[in-house]
């Protein structure tokens, strides 16, 4: 029989499915899950700098926008360049860039902290190109790295969704 038998593939997936429920697995955003009540209900405090503008619209965009927030998100950007590559005519051509938030997520009526954490990652860029190019990179890792910082925390908040709800 064929890996690619229609029969087959959809056994499998009933037996795994199956086997996931009886262990107690949930999907966070599936019907009853404890990720649902992230979905547009979290007020992101405003950005005050690009860095901030980066990952708040990553957080929205994972979180959703809402008008009437349960919950709010606060939160601490902190960065740092590091020049990791050096040319023997001591320039430096490479740049780590390492960032870190620290957030807390509160009731939104009563101010109350529901969860905080700290998460971290680093990017890079090269200055080898023209200036013009070095900026752009410059900027483009900055992008990322908020990104992969807000891609993070949303990931923490699912994960401990179910341990603060009410």
């Amino acid at each position: 029989m064929s890996s690619c038998d229609p029969t087959r593939r959809t056994l499998l997936a009933l037996l795994a499915g199956a086997g996931l429920t009886g262990c107690g697995f949930q999907p966070a955003f599936g019907p009853g899950g404890t990720a649902n009540a992230l979905k547009d209900q979290v007020y992101v405090d405003s950005p005050t700098d690009k860095n901030a503008f980066d990952l708040v619209e990553r957080l929205e965009q994972r979180l959703g926008r809402t008008s009437a927030p349960r919950y709010g998100l606060a939160y601490v950007i902190k960065t740092e360049a590091l020049g990791v590559g050096i040319s023997p005519e001591n320039a430096i051509t490479r740049f780590n860039v390492t960032g870190s938030v620290s957030f807390t997520l509160r009731n939104h009526a009563t101010g109350e902290t529901l969860t905080s954490g700290l998460v971290q990652s680093f990017t890079g860029y090269s200055t080898t190109g023209t200036t013009v190019s070095t900026l752009t990179a410059e900027r483009d890792a900055s992008a990322r790295l908020m990104v992969m910082l807000a891609d993070q925390i949303v990931a923490r908040l699912i994960a401990t969704s179910g341990t603060w709800q009410r």
